[in-house]
């Protein structure tokens, strides 16, 4: 058991990094979304946690860090990078080339209601309550409104698409809970992004190179390229330094809350950067999955009850 509690409230810092992280892999979908027009799906992930690899293990080469050597730590950053890579990303990139990627956030979104449950029967600390609940449901609506009704037109069309991503979900969910494993270990955040995305890489890079073979393949172009890089740098190896940094802190429940972020996030980016209108719906979404962060938090809840029961006894 975890020696930090973490049914709890998140502090400032804590949403500084939840916000970063929601940044950080909102642009996953767009750049699959770029990728999946010249590359296949086990291609794309192979090169996601390739690059993101060798950038981590060269950054602590320059930070002057050491791997661990334990092979208990490394049999758990195999079951990790299986439970957190290798599955969903396969799962998710696969799905997306044949539902539309609206609907696969809407989907991805549940990862915090499935979180909830495991953490329950998993964990001593992070046990299921209303309040988490409600939560995540004011947050998936949240979601779906953003997204708008269009992307739910789909629902049901693939049903296997939307398996594999719900599976993906899932898998999030289980590594969620798996991965605080690696702050009892004492092992630092860095070295457990790397120890992570150098086994998923270990395992996928075999089987991409069996199943997609892709040196038959045309050479991609400057965006694709540029597209790799980007998910691979950001959404991948900086990704995860964070991911693993709030696990320790802030616990399961609290990391995943990132996957109602990530719409907001791509949403707020389009307007600013690319001058997207805002409609309606998006501000109204965004009210929803505020309400569900504000209650799975729990503190404006809690203040909103004792204001009331301060009122009540100032007219009792």
């Amino acid at each position: 058991m975890s020696s930090t509690p973490v049914n709890r409230t998140m502090t400032p810092y804590e949403w500084g990094l939840l916000i970063a992280l929601s940044i950080l892999w909102g642009g996953s979908f767009f750049f699959v979304g770029v990728a999946l027009k010249e590359l296949p799906p086990l291609t794309i992930v192979m090169a996601r946690v390739g690059l993101a690899a060798l950038i981590l293990n060269i950054l602590i080469l320059a930070l002057g860090a050491r791997m661990p050597r334990a092979p208990g730590v490394w049999a758990a950053f195999f079951a990790m990078g299986l439970l957190n890579n290798v599955a969903p990303f396969s799962l998710v990139v696969w799905g997306q080339s044949h539902i539309a990627s609206g609907l696969a956030a809407i989907l991805n979104a549940t990862t915090p209601l499935w979180t909830v449950v495991v953490a329950h029967f998993l964990t001593a600390d992070e046990k299921m309550t209303g309040k988490r609940i409600a939560g995540v449901i004011f947050g998936i609506a949240g979601v779906a409104v953003m997204i708008g009704p269009t992307a739910l037109e789909g629902l049901g069309a693939n049903l296997m698409a939307e398996l594999a991503v719900l599976l993906a979900a899932l898998s999030y969910a289980f590594a969620g809970v798996y991965g605080r494993r690696f702050a009892r270990m004492g092992i630092d955040p860095v070295l457990t992004a790397a120890g992570q995305t150098t086994a998923s890489t270990l395992i996928l890079a075999p089987i991409a190179l069996l199943v997609d073979r892709p040196w038959t393949l045309a050479a991609p172009g400057p965006a694709t390229w540029g597209a790799i890089v980007g998910i691979a740098v950001l959404s991948t190896a900086v990704g995860y330094v964070l991911y693993f940094r709030l696990l320790a802190s802030a616990g399961a429940t609290n990391l995943l809350l990132v996957t109602f972020l990530i719409p907001v996030s791509a949403i707020l980016l389009g307007a600013f950067v690319l001058g997207e209108r805002l409609d309606p719906r998006h501000y109204f979404g965004m009210g929803l999955i505020g309400l569900g962060l504000a209650a799975i938090d729990g503190r404006l809840l809690d203040w909103a009850g004792l204001s009331l029961r301060e009122a009540r006894r100032g007219h009792g």
